[in-house]
């Protein structure tokens, strides 16, 4: 496909994305107000402001709670660094305030506002939403134009590569002196085989195989060897996890973003708060402060007349103010990024404005399968070559329009190059460092050519060698199979939802747990997941247990955790699976366990799949395929 026609296509996919992401928004903002309102996650009801104080970066923070201070917040999608948008309930036509989550707990969440909220009502309450991120979009649709119309230079050599109009060069791999001594032999070829490629390369890291490890390796050889690094992931907890490796490590990096979107204990690395504690600072606030007064004298009303023109002169030295006060910023902030070896940011979070005409060496992209390609085109614009790491084989990017996905934005750039490209394009991690040997094989055989080896410090461990631990049946073996072919533990549609639940599974899988907990294995250590959100909300009423998490296997992506119980939910006479069908959900819902991994499902409906038939042989070949009944 030409440049042309490859990047309308994605302009094209990126507004049928958005029309639908509205209508979802519009749908939900024709809710009423109530529990109905609240069943989605995606917004919280019946709020007030329980506190405002300023925030980082000269922001406004407010803490909302519950209007009836008796009650908790219900389970909501409204994380820390979710775009949202705070209305105040009961008034028409309103623009409400944008902001983001910095904090949350089960009583209140911290939000982070540009200005304070000017309310009606005396005694207001507030409804927030989770938001579309509008200017994300608009830099995706921007970095495609800019692309597309290039006709010279770097940029337009590293499209025609991208888009196979030209092949990519490799040139032969050096030694490297790793900075990381701990690296295996898998880690280290990839460092060298991707350091050595001119235009692009690609690390892709199976599950447990040290990916962020290798990419935070990999900037900082970039950075020895004097290259500018632009290193990006798609989330903000993934930016911050090689943030946190880069800063251990005494790597000059700098993060870009909103402060509220970065861990606490990262924030100080922000260029919001390195700008806020420099001294020169100081100069530019007291200017801005000054031009304020003079705005404010200009457009006084006194009784006395002013001489013709000073109201004039008045408005034009507050002009000259603000322009002072602003080159103080912005030569402040080139000094800081001219000082830093490493830029971090979201995809999405490359301002211009900030970055301004500002080139680098090397734009490394982590979490990259998890990408919209239209995103890594940001930082694309900005540098000579380029790094990928992920793993296409675990979940592709979250689209919303059923359109937009079949027609390819569900496609990262990361899994269209592996295709396109081939296999010589990129490196492959090896060895995994999370799972027992027997919980790895089954999607090492799947997903990655039965390549994986468990390293000997994971391969046999069990539940029964953690502290505290009884040994018995249930902390001795890695896999359980638990099926429930026969028993009528029968699917049925969520009360006014679209998702599915399983009451008996649910069930079944809180005895599961409570063995678990009985048998010393600590409620942290232990994660409850299910393909279906319905049967997660089920599950979170049944086990409100501090400590325990229970999530979807989307949510759950990038997580770990000593034993895992899997609901699978799907159990009718048709066979029919739904997205269980997406086998890459399913790879990672299968390796997020360290030690014990319990499966709980249907053998009749699921094996009329290829997939799970074979995922069912596996346990078997364990002796680790039970029925329910032996369970009861």
């Amino acid at each position: 496909m030409s440049p042309h026609r490859h990047f309308e296509q994605l302009a094209r996919l990126m507004e049928i994305e958005a029309a639908a992401e509205a209508r979802q928004l519009a749908e939900r903002a024709g809710r009423q107000s109530g529990a109905e309102a609240e069943r989605s996650g995606d917004c919280l009801v019946k709020l007030a402001i329980r506190d405002e104080r300023p925030a980082l970066g000269g922001r406004v923070g407010i803490t909302l709670g519950k209007r009836d201070q008796t009650k908790s917040l219900p389970w909501n999608r409204l994380g820390v660094g979710s775009p949202v948008l705070l209305t105040e309930e009961g008034v028409a036509n309103q623009r409400g305030w944008r902001g983001v989550v910095c904090r949350r707990d089960s009583e209140t969440l911290d939000v982070a506002l540009a200005e304070s909220p000017e309310t009606v009502a005396d005694r207001p309450t507030f409804r927030l939403d989770l938001s579309s991120d509008q200017i994300s979009r608009q830099r995706q649709l921007a970095a495609l134009q800019t692309a597309q119309r290039a006709d010279r230079g770097r940029l337009a050599q590293l499209r025609d590569v991208l888009l196979g109009q030209r092949p990519a060069r490799f040139d032969v791999p050096r030694l490297v002196q790793p900075f990381d001594v701990g690296l295996n032999d898998s880690q280290l070829e990839a460092v060298a085989f991707v350091l050595a490629a001119p235009d692009l390369a690609i690390v892709h890291g199976p599950p447990g195989t040290g990916k962020t490890r290798t990419v935070a390796e990999i900037i900082r050889q970039a950075a020895a060897r004097g290259q500018k690094v632009l290193a990006c992931a798609p989330s903000n907890l993934a930016v911050d996890n090689l943030l946190e490796r880069l800063v251990r490590a005494g790597e000059k990096v700098i993060r870009l973003g909103h402060p509220a979107r970065v861990l606490p204990e990262l924030q100080e690395h922000t260029l919001d708060l390195l700008v806020e504690a420099h001294p020169d600072v100081a100069l530019a606030r007291r200017l801005i402060k000054e031009a304020n007064a003079l705005q404010d004298r200009s457009s006084r009303f006194t009784r006395a007349r002013p001489p013709p023109g000073a109201k004039h002169a008045m408005r034009q030295e507050a002009r000259a103010l603000l322009a002072d006060a602003e080159r103080i910023e912005d030569q402040l902030v080139e000094h800081l990024l001219d000082s830093a070896t490493v830029v971090c940011c979201t995809l999405t979070g490359i301002d211009s404005r900030v970055l301004k005409q500002r080139l680098f060496d090397l734009a490394v992209v982590d979490e990259a399968a998890q990408a919209v390609e239209p995103a890594c085109w940001i930082p694309l614009l900005r540098a000579d070559r380029v790094i990928l790491a992920g793993d296409h084989c675990q979940l592709p990017p979250t689209i919303v329009s059923p359109e937009a996905a079949r027609e390819g934005l569900a496609v990262s750039l990361m899994e269209r190059l592996a295709k396109e490209l081939g296999p010589g394009i990129s490196r492959q991690l090896t060895t995994q460092y999370r799972m027992h040997q027997a919980i790895m094989e089954f999607s090492s055989g799947e997903f990655y050519g039965s390549s994986l080896i468990a390293d000997e410090s994971v391969r046999h461990h069990l539940l029964e060698d953690l502290p505290g631990t009884v040994a018995g049946t249930l902390t001795s073996a890695p896999l359980q199979f638990i099926d429930t072919a026969g028993a009528s533990y029968d699917e049925e549609p969520e009360p006014a939802g679209a998702s599915l639940l399983n009451r008996q599974e649910a069930e079944l899988a809180v005895r599961k747990v409570q063995q678990l907990l009985d048998a010393g294995v600590p409620a942290s250590g232990i994660a409850v997941i299910s393909p279906y959100s319905a049967q997660v909300r089920l599950l979170r009423t049944l086990l409100p247990l501090d400590g325990l998490e229970i999530d979807t296997v989307d949510g759950f992506q990038g997580r770990e955790k000593e034993a895992i119980v899997i609901s699978l939910v799907r159990s009718n006479t048709q066979g029919e699976i739904g997205f269980l069908a997406d086998t890459r959900r399913m790879n990672v819902a299968l390796t997020r366990a360290r030690r014990k991994l319990i499966v709980i499902g249907d053998s009749a409906t699921v094996a009329h799949h290829p997939f799970y038939e074979r995922l069912l042989n596996h346990f078997g070949n364990h002796a680790a395929h039970a029925s329910v009944w032996e369970e009861l």
